[in-house]
């Protein structure tokens, strides 16, 4: 699946959903004007003159106003209410946290499951919120990738094997990666506005029913609660259909990714046998999973007419995409996978891992460099089977002390520090004193625990090791946050200079943390602009990798010299994306603070330029036909900023001449 492209059909059907919106609030507005004037016995006159003299047009203009005000109260209540990301959502259906570490077998299962495939696809490690409900189901919810979290229930836990389970969240990474959990919880916002007249509705309702005194003035607030009742039934129903239409047919894209992801076709449709044949089917009881319904891995609830207003395809058309010789039945045995694997990832499966490993390496470095820039951005939102054993790999491959620390909200806070700490003895003494001075006390006794452990961590296994404590750091408070940061800050400030692994540490650390903690509006729209448009931005960021390239060491980039071809190769560059020549920016326009201003600036890029830049970014990086992984991790960097995640990487990729 073209991930860039499936970024820019997610844009399209916003834009879609916004105009079944505007015309499904005209239609309210509409009924609404009818109820009116019928109430009003306008319909029963009979006076004989022209029909627009008979309609009192300020009443119905004030009438109009007031829905448009109400909806976009309700509507702008319900986007702010979910300001937090996908943890408002989970928080929502009454989900609970899953705090690694659990002694419960099938809940550190899903955990590792779930740690696996976030490696895999390069995207930070999301929270996973359990729900109390018997049926098969799951969802992923959040904004994008650094506020996500995955929702599963209770009976998906417990009823599903690995491989089933693996086909779940997969299918649920899909919509975290190719732009869907953005629509979806858009979705849940607009469409409350539409809804929140027959809430008012019924609540009038039931205010008149509890009354005790029966009046005239009685008699009216239930004529108005019942008005707003029918029109609050419209709502709904309009509701429902723009669900439809947004959400179906995403799910039949996610299935296939699900399959892509994994190569394991019989994990997702076995559990989508398993609702099929599970009494409690895929059904939630919470009263709010009407609002996320379309978000959900199946139908989470029970439909008349299921045909028209059904937000997933039935199960038995799902399975024959995956499994066209289907024979229908949905009976399974029970799962009897051994849970002893869900404790820990599991070593043995990364056995014969390290000769595959070896052959893409081998396979990469008889490509061309233009050849590898394509491969690196085709591995974009498009996580393989060789990725995700890759992943299980390298968590299998890591100190049982890392991997623990990464779990807890002070030892992966330390575990950060541990990452930052410089390989020269004597700096290294300077910055542990820092942290035992700047630093929480429980941080600094985590960091001496982990000091050993510390000459295990590989290059290519640092930012794996970031992600792995994300969810743990997001557990902080804000003082916890704000002081770490201020402690990372005077770690990477404390030699004088920044070496390019500080500044993918900050990038990825800050840009991941600052959106739980210091939540940017929802109601902010940013215009997706050009390369052109972005001109300068794309040169600032095109000569620090340059730079970078030149570097090929943990050195500041703004410290060495450029060779002499190098404006030659960056005119080139810039031609391919259809911008004039520039001159190299100078070096103070290549300092960290300008860098992450443009970087923040390319935000706004539309989602097909995306990869012709980093495409250019990688060819700066490959020019010398070696990228190192340093090289690699700043390439990293620049694709998660543009919210296009990679996975892991090998240490070194060569490409022939």
């Amino acid at each position: 699946m073209d991930f860039f492209r499936s970024q820019d059909v997610a844009r399209r059907n916003t834009t879609r959903l916004v105009l079944l919106f505007a015309l499904a609030l005209l239609c309210l507005i509409g009924i609404t004007n009818l109820l009116l004037l019928a109430g009003l016995g306008f319909f029963a006159q009979t006076i004989d003159a022209p029909l627009f003299q008979r309609i009192d047009w300020v009443l119905l203009a004030w009438v109009s106003g007031a829905i448009l005000v109400v909806v976009a109260f309700g509507s702008l209540y319900k986007i702010l209410s979910l300001a937090g990301g996908g943890a408002r959502v989970a928080e929502l259906l009454q989900g609970r946290l899953l705090l690694p570490g659990s002694r419960e077998l099938r809940e550190q299962r899903i955990l590792n499951v779930v740690e696996e495939m976030a490696i895999a696809a390069g995207t930070p490690v999301p929270p996973v919120y359990v729900l109390d409900e018997p049926g098969i189901n799951a969802f992923a919810a959040g904004y994008a990738p650094s506020d996500a979290v995955i929702g599963i229930t209770r009976g998906a836990i417990e009823t599903l094997s690995r491989d089933e389970l693996q086909g779940v969240i997969a299918h649920e990474f899909s919509h975290i990666l190719h732009g869907d959990m953005r629509l979806n919880i858009r979705l849940i916002g607009v469409l409350h506005g539409i809804l929140v007249l027959g809430i008012m509705g019924e609540y009038l309702l039931r205010s008149t029913r509890h009354s005790s005194r029966r009046s005239k003035d009685s008699g009216n607030i239930a004529v108005v609660g019942l008005a707003l009742l029918v029109i609050g039934y419209a709502g709904t129903f309009f509701g429902n259909l723009i669900k439809a239409a947004v959400s179906r047919q995403r799910e039949f894209l996610a299935d296939a990714s699900a399959v892509q992801y994994t190569r394991n076709p019989a994990g997702i449709a076995g559990a989508l046998k398993r609702i099929g044949g599970s009494a409690a089917g895929s059904q939630l009881a919470n009263p709010a999973a009407a609002e996320i319904s379309h978000a959900l891995f199946s139908e989470g609830l029970s439909r008349r007419f299921s045909g028209l207003f059904a937000t997933h395809p039935p199960l038995g058309e799902r399975i024959r995409r995956i499994e066209p010789d289907w024979d229908g039945r949905f009976d399974l045995p029970a799962a009897t996978a051994p849970l002893a694997e869900g404790v820990s990832h599991a070593a043995a499966a990364a056995e014969p891992l390290a000769a595959e490993a070896a052959a893409n390496a081998g396979q990469a470095a008889a490509l061309s460099a233009l050849a590898v820039s394509a491969a690196l951005l085709a591995q974009a939102g498009n996580p393989r089977e060789a990725d995700v054993q890759q992943a299980r790999q390298l968590l299998a491959s890591l100190p049982p002390a890392l991997l623990q620390a990464a779990h807890q909200p002070a030892s992966a806070s330390a575990l950060v520090c541990l990452l930052l700490l410089d390989a020269r003895p004597e700096q290294a003494a300077q910055q542990e004193a820092l942290i035992a001075d700047k630093a929480a006390p429980a941080v600094g006794q985590a960091l001496q625990t982990l000091l050993p452990a510390a000459g295990a961590i590989r290059p290519e296994a640092r930012l794996p090791l970031l992600s792995l404590a994300l969810p743990a750091l997001r557990q902080l408070s804000p003082a916890q946050y704000a002081s770490l940061r201020e402690v990372l800050l005077a770690l990477i400030q404390s030699d004088g200079r920044i070496s390019l692994w500080e500044w993918v540490l900050q990038r990825v650390l800050v840009q991941q943390l600052d959106g739980v903690f210091a939540p940017r509006s929802r109601l902010h729209h940013t215009a997706h602009r050009s390369l052109q448009q972005l001109q300068a931005e794309v040169v600032v960021l095109l000569g620090f990798v340059l730079r970078v390239g030149a570097a090929r060491a943990q050195d500041a980039p703004q410290q060495h010299a450029l060779p002499p071809q190098a404006q030659a190769l960056f005119d080139e560059v810039l031609t391919g994306l259809g911008l004039p020549s520039a001159p190299l920016p100078p070096l103070e326009q290549l300092r960290l603070p300008p860098v992450n201003a443009a970087l923040d600036a390319l935000q706004a890029l539309k989602p097909l330029q995306k990869p012709a830049f980093l495409k250019a970014c990688a060819a700066l990086i490959m020019a010398d036909g070696v990228a190192a992984v340093a090289e690699l991790e700043i390439f990293r960097a620049l694709a998660a900023a543009l919210d296009c995640p990679l996975p892991p990487l090998p240490a070194t990729l060569t490409a022939s001449a």
